[in-house]
């Protein structure tokens, strides 16, 4: 359990980069030393130290664990190899006969473990649209343990109200699951507006470099806590200490991307919409969107990731491939502007009726909006979309 009081009155954009502790507990060291080491010397059987071996803990980690429960303010985090690793941990309280409600529109890694690995254990699921609060509650079974929600979508950008899940959650007794990998704790937190577990893929915007794979859980309480410290234990997927303080490293710009980002995509999606080629714009800070309001009052800002439909998929390939800034690749957050395909990249396993119900048709690209000069990003655009 984290100790709130040592950040007490910072701001975020402070608080990232002094870090948890602001330096070294046992050094003073500046930059949080990488204690690249599988096993530390006991002191006698039974005594009680808290580094033994760094599958369980390891000084670096911690840090960087204690940092985002700290930026999320929660209790406890837990640094994982991946987000795919984070959903796992999470996916693991349940059991058979548990049911869990999800948005019909998340990510294929996501929509894989619950639909085809966790269904093999007897663990039920729904899929419903996450921004209508009435087919959530008209979802959940007396056997509901779990609501399991990406806000902002990926990669529809479809935005769930946190305080209303809550309360849906709550009700039934269940938890409720908010995958904050979009926005970061810069932007949303949304354990402050009722959920009791926040994952990232920390590979996104909290690393933020596109040189480190990486996850995340946060909790707000001591049972969830005590929960994943077994589940850290028992499954294995704790981050190394070299991972660990990359991350670290990257969250200390974390403010000034996020604020770059958002900026840029603010602009593109402005050009975006008002472009012959392309049909529609799906971006949170677009006073049309139909979870604008919802988004202004949950969140602080509405982050870099755009989607956007072609109004023809005649030659996604060359619009794909002939950026000369913005690069076709998977992932998304980073300082590089990054174009994607999700119906052959990030949502292939999706079944294609819930893709064509959610609209991720052969038309649609993400699109990850960098740090790079705006004027370039557009005018690459620009050209890009000269091959629709």
């Amino acid at each position: 359990m984290i100790d709130k009081s040592k950040r007490e009155g910072l701001s975020i954009d402070t608080k990232v980069v002094r870090g948890y502790d602001g330096v070294d507990p046992l050094t003073g060291a500046v930059s949080t030393p990488i204690y690249q080491t599988s096993t530390f010397q006991n002191t006698g059987i039974n005594s009680g130290i808290k580094y033994s071996y760094s599958r369980c803990n390891n000084p670096t980690r911690d840090q960087l664990g204690n940092l985002i429960a700290m930026l999320e303010n929660g209790v406890a985090g837990f640094p994982f190899t991946s987000g795919l690793a984070a959903v796992l941990a999470c996916f693991s309280m349940l059991k058979s006969g548990d049911h869990v409600v999800l948005s019909n529109d998340i990510y294929g890694g996501t929509y894989r473990q619950i639909a085809e690995f966790f269904i093999k254990y007897g663990v039920k699921h729904t899929f419903v649209p996450i921004d209508d609060n009435d087919a959530v509650e008209a979802a959940m079974l007396p056997e509901t343990k779990m609501i399991f929600a990406e806000t902002p979508t990926n990669p529809m950008m479809t935005v769930a109200d946190i305080s209303k899940l809550s309360e849906i959650a709550k009700a039934h007794k269940a938890l409720l699951v908010i995958d904050n990998t979009f926005l970061s704790p810069y932007f949303q937190r949304p354990i402050e507006l009722g959920a009791d577990i926040v994952v990232h893929s920390g590979t996104k915007f909290l690393a933020g470099h596109h040189d480190t794979i990486c996850g995340f859980v946060v909790v707000n309480s001591s049972d969830l806590e005590e929960h994943f410290e077994y589940i850290t234990k028992t499954q294995g997927a704790a981050l190394s200490p070299m991972d660990s303080w990359l991350v670290t490293r990257g969250i200390k710009t974390l403010a000034l991307r996020m604020e770059r980002h958002q900026e840029n995509a603010l602009k593109c999606a402005d050009f975006l919409k008002n472009h012959p080629k392309v049909d529609k714009v799906f971006y949170v800070g677009l006073p049309e969107h139909k979870s604008y309001e919802v988004s202004k009052k949950q969140a602080s800002g509405f982050g870099g990731m755009i989607s956007f439909t072609l109004k023809s998929n005649k030659n996604v390939n060359e619009v794909l491939t002939s950026g000369k800034i913005i690069m076709f690749a998977e992932s998304l957050g980073g300082v590089n502007s990054l174009i994607t395909y999700p119906l052959t990249q990030t949502h292939w396993s999706i079944p294609e009726e819930i893709r064509n119900e959610i609209g991720l048709t052969d038309t649609l690209l993400r699109f990850s909006v960098g740090i790079e000069n705006c004027e370039d990003i557009i005018r690459d655009l620009d050209n890009m979309l000269s091959f629709a």
